[in-house]
């Protein structure tokens, strides 16, 4: 009976990650998870879309992308009009946590960057 009425609690709420995550990811990681698979970031796309944004922005201000092969912006696009899996919860990020940090990345992005954005674009060591 408890373990029943424990997955309703997950299948309601869609709040722990991984293997427990009945309604969601495939493995327990951040939000945005540069390794995660094209499903699990559409899902985080859906759920954290200000953060998904935020990274739109780093993208387009730097030139670079998510990751060599996805550009989150592309995905962004794909979630919205391709029918990403439903997200269970959105977190709005609407608090002083992450304004702080939207903030902390704009003043970022008004330096110069550490690295051109080719350099994280290589698919491999041996070039």
């Amino acid at each position: 009976m408890a373990r029943r009425r424990t997955r309703a609690v997950l299948l309601d709420v869609d709040s722990m990650p991984g293997a427990g995550d009945w309604a969601g990811t495939s493995r327990c990681s951040c939000s945005l998870c540069v390794f995660a698979s094209r499903t699990d970031v559409m899902l985080s796309v859906g759920r954290r879309p200000r953060l998904a944004d935020l990274y739109a922005e780093v993208e387009q201000v730097r030139g670079d992308s998510f990751r060599a092969d996805w550009r989150i912006t592309d995905l962004i696009r794909h979630a919205n009009t391709c029918g990403a899996p439903d997200p269970g919860v959105v977190c709005p990020d609407d608090g002083p946590e992450f304004t702080a940090l939207q903030e902390q990345v704009r003043e970022t992005l008004k330096k110069d960057p550490r690295k051109e954005p080719e350099m994280a674009r290589h698919t491999s060591y041996s070039e």
